[in-house]
């Protein structure tokens, strides 16, 4: 896997309004969203110098604050406009960025005279898989940790704090040797890898879970529309592990993982097939060939 070690690279990154090198891109070590997850975030990528459905992913972090009570102090155009700036400045096409919002220095579990803080990161990142598991097919391992009940988490905000438990499943899976793992919901219902949706293939059908407890990603959206273009009929219903006897193929989404096929879930054996391609290449033609927002 390509490093993802931040501490020592060059470039320009957007922090409340301004453009600063990166190594003076530092944050108060009392800062709210450092002890509490007051923070919420996006993931882009941006092909050929266009970021992918920018306004879409833009507005889902105002969305995100807004649960969160974080009064974002831009709009949605000047995040836009700075997002946009930040690939120019770095001379950057193909690109992944990363807008973050986060309370600042003020102490207690209710800070809400807290500053709101604003970044936005951009650099290489080309896969988030190696080449030969985007190949063959990732192996996933089933997660010990469960996504909560959206009684107790706001499930439709892309907030940091909810990232807790995909951190330490996707630590544990890659220790026992696998790329990834796959996450039930409260009910035992099959949720989401760490970090991207999953579907399931068995003929012309493609089932994927109903996104009630964790996002309905911008990808999941956009993959789910290409299956349906391409003729697939896609299905979204409750999905428990022992259904997963019953398909031929699975892949995951995301703006980090794009369409990435699986090859194993534990026991459970797929094979990298024909509408996991196709729908691949037609994601790969689409956002390279992006020009709307």
């Amino acid at each position: 896997m390509v490093s993802t070690s931040m501490s020592d690279r060059e470039g320009l990154i957007w922090f409340n309004g301004k453009f600063i090198e990166w190594k003076d891109a530092n944050i108060h070590i009392l800062s709210h969203g450092l002890h509490y997850a007051s923070s919420v975030f996006e993931g882009e990528r941006s092909y050929s110098g266009k970021i992918f459905k920018v306004r879409e992913h833009t507005e889902r972090l105002f969305d995100s604050a807004k649960a969160l009570d974080l009064k974002i102090p831009y709009s949605v155009d000047e995040i836009i406009e700075a997002s946009r700036k930040a690939l120019e400045l770095n001379n950057l096409t193909n690109a992944y960025l990363r807008p973050i919002v986060w309370r600042g220095e003020e102490m207690g579990v209710s800070a809400p005279n807290a500053k709101v803080h604003c970044a936005i990161a951009v650099w290489e990142w080309p896969t988030y898989f190696t080449p030969e598991e985007i190949l063959k097919g990732i192996k996933v391992t089933l997660s010990e940790w469960k996504r909560p009940s959206p009684e107790t988490i706001p499930c439709k905000a892309k907030a940091s704090g909810l990232y807790m438990i995909c951190s330490l499943a996707k630590q544990k899976a890659e220790s026992k040797g696998f790329s990834d793992a796959l996450m039930l919901d409260y009910r035992d219902q099959i949720a989401e890898t760490t970090g991207a949706n999953i579907f399931f293939i068995k003929g012309n059908e493609i089932h994927t879970p109903i996104p009630d407890c964790f996002l309905d990603g911008i990808t999941r959206r956009t993959v789910i529309g290409i299956a349906k273009d391409i003729g697939m009929d896609v299905i979204e219903r409750v999905l428990v592990l022992d259904d997963l006897k019953d398909f031929e193929q699975c892949f995951i989404t995301g703006t980090a993982a794009e369409v990435t096929p699986v090859s194993e879930i534990d026991e459970h054996k797929f094979f990298v097939g024909d509408v996991i391609k196709r729908i691949s290449s037609s994601y790969v033609k689409l956002v390279n060939n992006w020009t709307g927002e």
